[in-house]
């Protein structure tokens, strides 16, 4: 089970750079006032995005394979808030598809400043996660 909980980590870490940087690239594709830029950054955001992905099923694969292979923490409440966020993450992620998809049919309506405390979400998410995992708080 030890290389199952290594490749969980290593593909959830994975994710969170990519779920780190796509909004950045965000940032930049709201900034863009040349096409020749906004292609490039569109080009590095669907790249980013189908690169992500299969990091995100593998990580939550591994993960409920954990989950059931060891049953940690099924009856204990910090493993409910944790699964819950995992499901916020993935949403976000989804979103983040809805995002490139206005992006990518000039559809955009929102300003680069709302993109940067868009990207604080996977930040903040990832630090619950790590205090539930670690500390147990309940």
């Amino acid at each position: 089970m030890l290389w199952v909980k290594t490749l969980h980590l290593l593909f959830i870490i994975s994710w969170f750079a990519g779920l780190f940087y796509l909004p950045r690239i965000y940032v930049n594709l709201a900034q863009a006032d040349n096409d020749e830029v906004y292609a490039c950054l569109l080009g590095m955001a669907e790249r980013l995005y189908r690169f992500m992905t299969p990091l995100a099923i593998l990580g939550v694969a591994f993960g409920l394979w954990l989950y059931l292979g060891y049953g940690l923490g099924r009856a204990q409440g910090w493993m409910h808030a944790k699964l819950a966020l995992v499901f916020v993450l993935a949403g976000y992620h989804l979103h983040c598809k809805r995002v490139l998809d206005r992006f990518r049919s000039r559809n955009n309506r929102r300003s680069h400043t709302y993109y940067r405390w868009y990207n604080e979400l996977p930040v903040i998410l990832l630090i619950f996660i790590l205090i539930l995992v670690v500390v147990r708080p309940f």
